[in-house]
């Protein structure tokens, strides 16, 4: 695997272990993991909880622990198997001129 892959807004970079002890776990939904929604569709960056785990740590960082090899699925990108280990799991960000000092999370 790469060390980063993307699907759509979402980047999923593998890290060394974190130490999860401290952080929040996310709660699954339906048996998934949403890594990102889309506001305007409603589909789902998700992967299978049965062998995953997703931590908001310092920062509002988000964490993925994956215990064995898991696909990211989304309703409208290809699949994307990952393989066990730690991520660290990014939202694209978009930037208006009018507001430089401001930004916010891509609409889907």
């Amino acid at each position: 695997m790469n060390e980063q892959v993307r699907q759509g807004d979402v980047l999923v970079r593998h890290v060394r272990k974190r130490d999860v002890s401290k952080m929040h776990r996310v709660n699954a939904v339906r048996g998934r993991i949403i890594l990102a929604r889309g506001e305007a569709t409603g589909h789902a960056h998700a992967i299978a909880a049965a062998r995953a785990a997703l931590y908001r740590g310092k920062g509002g960082k988000f964490y993925l622990h994956l215990d064995g090899a898991s696909r990211l699925e989304h309703e409208e990108h290809a699949a994307i198997t990952l393989p066990p280990g730690f991520y660290e799991v990014t939202r694209q960000r978009e930037y208006s001129p009018r507001d430089i000092s401001r930004s916010r999370r891509v609409a889907d």
